[in-house]
């Protein structure tokens, strides 16, 4: 090789370790970004005629594994929707209270029984009789707030249904704009590594809310389809529509046309398990609003009609007539059975005998007396406490059609959302470890930062070498000038 044919050599090999080192320190200082794909020089062999010879960078290689990639974004889904159940679960669990301890549902119930007892050992005390009031006001105020927190579950599932259309349609408008300029590059020739990251970025951004399916076409760009079905990218963006609705309620309902479902490009689709959007965290603010908080609605309407029904008309208290109301109401008057969706919400302590309406009497002389009776009959309490004890049907389709008492029945929700929480908590620790493992199996095919750091040893080396040659030519060129 001529003198001039090494120059060139050493000249382009000080170019390619240039570039070589800024992908070596560019995967470094990416180690831990998900989104990030290792790159590679492409580096190709020039042929030595005599005057040229080396290498020549043909590009930077980004490295992933699209299997592994797929496997992890469903996976994101999943332990998202897992999550969401998870923490609905939660906080019905921590609203119902753990049984035993001061302010839980069956504390409630409890608290009141002991009151009925301890009145009916001294029907007249009336300190006692404002407490049978006073507890009985309290399990109201409990039903009452259970309700409503129900209902703000599902509106807050709502938002946030609201919330993530949204970033779902802004993600496939910025995917869209990528595959545009991914064709471009493929035309001009432009590197397409640092695109490809940004594409990658965006789709492990809405991976959450839904489990995707991503397929790559032959220009560079991508379809993207989530895995019911659903067609979100292909060509043009295809548009999620959703409208959040204001307030909602216990008669709000997706079935009734009060509440928003999904539409694809301005058609109707499922919003339902089995649907084109299931398996993500869309699909479990889905099931919140429309299913499990609807459904302890119901159980919470089937308790408060349950409570009424046992102490109204054909209950303990002969001076009631067919249509008055009982000890409970429903907000303040008597409660009518085709009205009780949404009880829950509304059921009340009767105001005859509210705490410090001076009608405590009545506990123990029936609502309908019209004077105070006997101070020392205690028939009437001992009635209402056995009313609560006895095993009868339900007349409320939500509760189980068997004869179990009130307490039974209250005892049995905060059960259930025990076993709920358990349930999702181990569905959620599962998806978490599934998650956890298929992340570390991506990063340990990613960036290794000691690999990379000996790569950049020999790029040293190489550096030192090629200046070498530059140096060693030089000299030459210099003694050859000199005589």
């Amino acid at each position: 090789m001529s003198l001039s044919g090494a120059l060139n050599t050493a000249f382009g090999g000080l170019k390619v370790n240039s570039r070589a080192a800024n992908v070596v320190s560019t995967n470094i200082s990416n180690a831990t970004n998900e989104a990030y794909g290792r790159r590679e020089l492409g580096v190709s062999a020039l042929g030595d005629n005599g005057t040229r010879g080396g290498v020549l960078a043909t590009g930077v290689i980004r490295h992933t594994d699209p299997v592994l990639l797929a496997d992890r974004m469903v996976s994101d889904a999943r332990m998202a929707n897992s999550n969401d159940m998870h923490a609905f679960a939660k906080r019905i669990e921590d609203l119902v209270g753990e049984s035993g301890t001061s302010g839980s549902l069956t504390d409630r119930v409890t608290a009141f029984e002991n009151a009925l007892l301890s009145a009916a050992s001294n029907p007249a005390a009336t300190q006692r009789l404002e407490l049978v009031a006073t507890t009985a006001q309290d399990l109201t105020t409990a039903i009452n707030n259970l309700s409503s927190e129900v209902q703000e579950a599902r509106q807050i599932a709502d938002d946030s249904i609201a919330t993530q259309v949204e970033r779902l349609n802004a993600g496939i408008d910025r995917l869209h704009s990528i595959n545009d300029v991914m064709i471009k590059a493929g035309v001009s020739g432009v590197e397409t590594a640092s695109i490809l990251d940004e594409r990658q970025a965006i789709l492990n951004e809405i991976s959450s809310i839904v489990p995707l399916r991503v397929v790559e076409r032959a220009r560079g760009d991508i379809a993207l389809f989530t895995r019911g079905g659903g067609v979100l990218l292909d060509g043009p963006g295809f548009e999620v529509g959703f409208t959040p609705t204001g307030s909602i309620d216990a008669s709000t309902t997706l079935s009734g046309g009060q509440l928003s479902g999904l539409t694809l490009n301005g058609k109707p689709v499922s919003s339902g398990s089995g649907g084109l959007f299931a398996g993500g965290s869309l699909a479990a603010q889905f099931q919140i609003r429309d299913t499990e908080a609807v459904a302890r609605q119901a159980e919470l309407d089937g308790i408060a009609r349950d409570l009424i029904e046992r102490l109204g008309p054909g209950g303990p208290d002969s001076t009631l007539g067919p249509t008055d109301a009982g000890l409970f109401t429903d907000n303040g008057v008597a409660f009518v059975a085709t009205n009780e969706t949404g009880l829950a919400v509304r059921i009340a302590i009767n105001p005859l005998v509210a705490p410090a309406s001076g009608g405590s009497w009545r506990l123990r002389d029936g609502l309908g007396a019209a004077t105070p009776g006997e101070v020392g009959d205690s028939a009437l309490i001992q009635g209402i406490a056995d009313a609560l004890g006895t095993a009868a049907l339900p007349s409320s389709g939500a509760l189980p059609g068997i004869a179990r008492s009130f307490v039974h029945h209250a005892s049995q929700f905060a059960s259930a959302a025990v076993g709920e929480r358990v349930r999702t908590e181990n569905a959620l620790s599962f998806q978490t470890a599934q998650n956890t493992t298929l992340k570390e199996l991506e990063l340990s095919k990613g960036v290794d930062t000691d690999h990379e750091l000996q790569q950049l040893m020999l790029v040293e080396q190489h550096y030192t070498a090629n200046a070498k040659v530059i140096s060693t030519v030089d000299g030459l060129f210099e003694r050859l000038l000199s005589i």
